[in-house]
């Protein structure tokens, strides 16, 4: 769960924030709301895929939001060597004067607060001398920060979906051109350790050519929506306004590595569907009565989204969004070869090492029972049955493709972050921009994931049609090479 905000009382300050910030997002929303086809003209600069920078030997880093996931990354921050925390924003003074005290604890001096007001970012891009700005904030922000940033000389990252519109997927991608700056959206998921095991297997070709995925956001948030703080100060707001894939990027990411996604292959098209809302307002009537405000809210967000995207070179990928009623958590995680099958929820791998000759004995028995009389039961055959395959441990493969990233880096990060993945991924920005590397996941990256957002609810409002995914790359998707297995 990302963006997460606790343990704070419902300011009026916060009201004020949560006010302008609804009406912000409710008109992107709505100017958004375009094809993607039309959308895709706005990009007139050039792509620039594997973009680096100069190297940073000492990032200089603002946080833009220390609620939840903020203070996370902060504390991974503070851990990593050659970055200081040079500045702090946030709508609610104390979490400022609570990341300031973390940051001058972890022996670095105390950095600049800002906190008047929900667009006093600006004021901190403009004045500070950074290198980077890192913001957790509700969805419709990440837009407006990592703009002021890019436009003051920032890099920028931003929590994630990075853009809740193809109109604003586009304003990142063009002010990264512009302005010659990195904007990365932390994906966490992708470094999660099945998912890099998968990749490295994918890499190292045991899963065969890659033609198929599996992915999604499956994690029952009712509590956590009408919580009295965290995101529940905000992120039902957009169950009333949004109907399609809301968060698709934690499943689609990880995948979308896997099958060269702006490297080798792009999005094409996608249809999407989305179920009745149910879930929200069930809930809210046994939690809070029949006749409470949280019963009377409308809710146009339908229980479970799906989606189909069709890649430039025909691949498929099927994308779920699950978030408003009662199950397991999930993000799916099938990637489908030539070769075998890799797949997480539950974790389990199979790989076809020789050719199966089973269709023999399924013959032999079928002709044995044929043989036997009508209305006598049907005689057992003596062979054995046929495999038709059978699932493995990914632990029998750890061995020889556990990630180097992984191996490197599982201990530092254990215990903090969602169990490691938040520790590497800051490390490998971080890293990236004290190298002069390109990112792992770059702006193309940020911008095509999550276009499913925009492009889902332009499906499910109309009918299921499908609509384009805009080439951000514009065309430089077929020379970029694919990711590559990154050493610790």
């Amino acid at each position: 769960m990302r963006n997460d905000r606790r343990d704070e009382p419902f300011s009026q300050d916060r009201r004020s924030f949560l006010k302008a910030g609804a009406i912000a997002g409710l008109g992107a929303a709505i100017a958004g709301m375009h094809t993607a086809s039309a959308a895709e003209e706005r990009g007139a600069g050039e792509a620039r895929t594997l973009f680096r920078v100069k190297p940073i030997e000492q990032v200089r880093v603002g946080f833009v939001g220390v609620g939840g996931m903020g203070s996370g990354h902060l504390g991974n921050y503070l851990r990593i060597d050659g970055v200081q925390i040079k500045a702090v924003c946030d709508i609610v003074p104390a979490k400022v004067e609570r990341a300031q005290n973390a940051v001058v604890k972890a022996g670095q001096p105390k950095p600049a607060g800002y906190a008047n007001g929900p667009t006093d970012f600006v004021r901190m891009c403009e004045t500070e001398d950074l290198d980077l700005v890192m913001t957790a904030t509700p969805w419709e922000w990440h837009v407006p920060v990592c703009e002021a940033a890019m436009k003051n000389g920032k890099h920028a990252a931003t929590e994630v979906p990075a853009a809740m519109t193809l109109e604003d997927c586009w304003k990142l991608v063009e002010a990264a051109e512009k302005f010659g700056k990195h904007c990365q959206m932390m994906e966490n998921c992708c470094y999660d350790r099945i998912e890099l095991m998968t990749l490295n297997m994918v890499r190292k070709g045991l899963l065969g050519e890659v033609l198929h995925a599996e992915a999604g956001y499956l994690h029952d948030l009712r509590a956590v929506k009408f919580g009295k703080s965290g995101e529940g100060l905000w992120r039902r707001a957009w169950s009333e306004k949004l109907n399609g894939n809301l968060y698709p990027t934690h499943g689609l990411g990880p995948v979308a590595q896997c099958m060269n996604i702006n490297r080798g292959d792009a999005f094409d098209y996608l249809v999407s569907m989305s179920g009745p809302a149910r879930g929200l307002h069930e809930y809210a009537v046994k939690k809070f009565g029949a006749d409470s405000p949280q019963a009377r809210e409308k809710y146009v967000l339908g229980d479970v989204n799906s989606s189909l995207i069709k890649t430039k070179l025909g691949k498929t990928i099927i994308l779920i969004h699950d978030v408003n009623l009662p199950r397991p958590y999930s993000r799916i995680n099938l990637v489908q070869g030539t070769k075998g099958i890799a797949h997480k929820y539950p974790d389990r791998i199979y790989i076809e090492e020789q050719p199966r000759e089973a269709s023999e004995d399924v013959f032999a028995e079928f002709a044995e029972q044929d043989k036997a009389s009508p209305n006598a039961p049907a005689k057992k055959a003596e062979k054995p049955k046929p495999r038709h395959g059978e699932w493995q441990d990914f632990e029998n493969y750890a061995a020889k493709y556990e990630h180097p990233l992984w191996k490197a880096f599982a201990q530092k990060g254990k215990g903090i972050g969602h169990g490691s993945m938040d520790f590497i991924e800051d490390y490998r920005l971080l890293t990236c921009l004290q190298k002069g590397e390109p990112l792992d996941q770059d702006v193309y990256d940020a911008a095509a994931w999550s276009a499913i957002v925009g492009a889902s609810v332009e499906s499910v409002a109309h009918k299921s049609k499908a609509v384009e995914i805009p080439d951000f790359t514009r065309g430089k998707w077929k020379t970029t090479p694919p990711l590559g297995i990154v050493e610790g």
